[in-house]
């Protein structure tokens, strides 16, 4: 079994900052991509920012400037550091990781139970 358990979210003024955590753990051979993803009501998720396990690193054009991707290979952890935050911004947020489970298995996506953010004034 493997979870993703993720932390971080909360409520912030416009402009402010949050770092949103994500762990996995449980039966790990491999970990590829991890990311974040988001979905806002009425809206269907989206890519916000991923990161390979040679740390290259893909965002959504909205997240360009603001937002930083980073991951521990070795702790299966990676994190998401949200600068001058946007309205637009608020939704919830969901860790992706792409997991091998053994060397046999195939990679199987995994994902956390997301998180609240909400930038309000």
């Amino acid at each position: 079994q493997v979870q993703l358990v993720e932390s971080g979210g909360g409520l912030v003024q416009p402009g402010g900052s949050l770092r949103l955590s994500c762990e996995a753990s449980g039966s790990i051979f491999s970990i590829n991509a991890m990311g974040w993803y988001r979905q806002a009501p009425g809206k269907q998720r989206e890519l916000v920012a991923r990161v390979t396990s040679a740390g290259s690193t893909d965002y959504a054009d909205s997240a360009k400037g603001r937002f930083t991707i980073s991951r521990d290979n070795g702790l299966y952890t990676v994190s998401l550091q949200m600068n001058s935050l946007k309205p637009e911004d608020t939704a919830v947020y969901y860790c992706n990781s792409k997991i091998k489970a053994g060397y046999y298995d195939p990679v199987h996506d995994y994902w956390g139970q997301g998180t609240q953010v909400t930038v309000s004034s």
